[in-house]
């Protein structure tokens, strides 16, 4: 697949509503992509280091998918005592071996690019992978 965007934030005066958008929850970590092919597991971050050797419960976890060949888009994060991501946990290095990635979109399945697949549609496949 060839090399795309990540989305950028934009900032607005208000909310935006209608049935064209969707909210979702911001998490205080690293934007990830992981891009399974085969046993092969890369964790790209938005600078395009592959911090696989950084986070291995997220590797070992993308293996245990049935599905051998996908990309997706989510957060890397690690989470306190209470379950809220906390961005100093994961930038101290300290609990890599923690961290977790909260899928957000399902970018490409079985060399199949999705991007031009309807949001929510992508979601739903991405939810049964």
């Amino acid at each position: 697949m060839e090399r795309f965007e990540y989305c950028k934030l934009v900032n607005a005066k208000a909310v935006p509503t209608g049935r064209d958008w969707i909210h979702e929850v911001k998490y205080d970590g690293y934007r990830g992509r992981i891009v399974r092919d085969g046993k092969e597991v890369k964790l790209l971050s938005k600078s395009g280091l592959d911090w696989a050797w950084r986070f291995p419960w997220i590797v070992e976890t993308t293996l245990k998918i049935k599905q051998s060949q996908f990309v997706i888009d989510g957060e890397i994060c690690v989470l306190d005592v209470r379950g809220i991501s906390d961005f100093n946990a994961l930038h101290s290095n300290k609990h890599n071996d923690e961290a977790q990635l909260y899928a957000f979109d399902l970018v490409a399945m079985a060399g199949e690019d999705l991007r031009d697949t309807h949001l929510l549609d992508r979601k739903a496949k991405l939810e049964k992978l």
